[in-house]
């Protein structure tokens, strides 16, 4: 599903553009900016985030003409993004369709807007980033090691070295001691697979290598397991599995 950010100077337009978004099963979650300058800011904390976090959005839907930066001048600057979101020009003026998509631009929706015909845009670019995350190399879990990339070259990271794993949207970041790597495996895949390797489901959000736990804390009918001088919250679904399978863990 698609996280986006929609950008339009004219609050209402936006706002009606962000219900018709939102209304769409497609779509995950959608954001509003009125300028450009805001768009880049966010977009550039979800630079900042790495690749699959919560702030990372898959599509931009830009007005044309805005105070300041237009929205072509957005889509120029986003060439030198290492991975640029798709673009959706969202525009009253028919005249500069040639320009959008001579910057790559997946869609020209011409305002007002129908519900069809966003929709209709909304699919193109879930269908061009469908086919861009099939053309990825996926990582490879060897059993007891998994490849990731660091630099533009691919290595093997041994199981037996990752304290803990974060869930990034459909990415997980691994935790080493010496660092962390972001792989395009969604953390219930690596759940069901390293279960025999001895992690465990702490949260919704973290997968825990058991025999890297240090320390098991209980706080006020809360519960937390310190792993590698890191503090992770154990919710209330998976506590008594933890608790359980920490009791029974041999002794160093």
């Amino acid at each position: 599903m698609l996280r986006v950010l929609a950008v339009d100077d004219e609050e209402p337009a936006l706002a009606e553009l962000l219900y018709l978004l939102r209304a769409d099963p497609r779509v995950r979650h959608a954001e509003g900016a009125t300028d450009a300058t805001e768009a880049l800011r966010r977009l550039g904390r979800a630079v900042d985030a790495g690749a699959g976090g919560e702030d990372t959005f898959d599509v931009l839907f830009l007005d044309i003409r805005m105070p300041g930066l237009s929205g072509l001048d957005v889509a120029r600057l986003l060439a030198g993004f290492a991975r640029p979101p798709l673009v959706v020009f969202v525009t009253a003026h028919e005249d500069f369709a040639v320009e959008a998509f001579d910057l790559k631009a997946v869609d020209y929706v011409l305002k007002p807007v129908r519900r069809e015909r966003l929709a209709e845009a909304v699919r193109r670019a879930d269908a061009q980033l469908a086919a861009a995350r099939a053309a990825e190399p996926v990582p490879v879990d060897h059993g007891d090691c998994i490849t990731v990339e660091l630099g533009g070259v691919t290595r093997l990271v041994p199981v037996a070295d990752i304290n803990y794993v974060e869930a990034q949207g459909d990415y997980a970041r691994l935790h080493t001691g010496d660092g962390s790597h972001l792989v395009r495996i969604p953390l219930s895949t690596l759940e069901e697979r390293w279960q025999p390797h001895g992690f465990v489901r702490i949260h919704r959000s973290h997968l825990v290598a058991l025999h890297r736990i240090d320390e098991l804390r209980l706080d006020g009918g809360g519960m937390s397991v310190a792993v590698g001088g890191t503090l992770l919250t154990v919710s209330r679904r998976h506590a008594s599995r933890v608790r359980e399978l920490l009791l029974r863990r041999p002794a160093p």
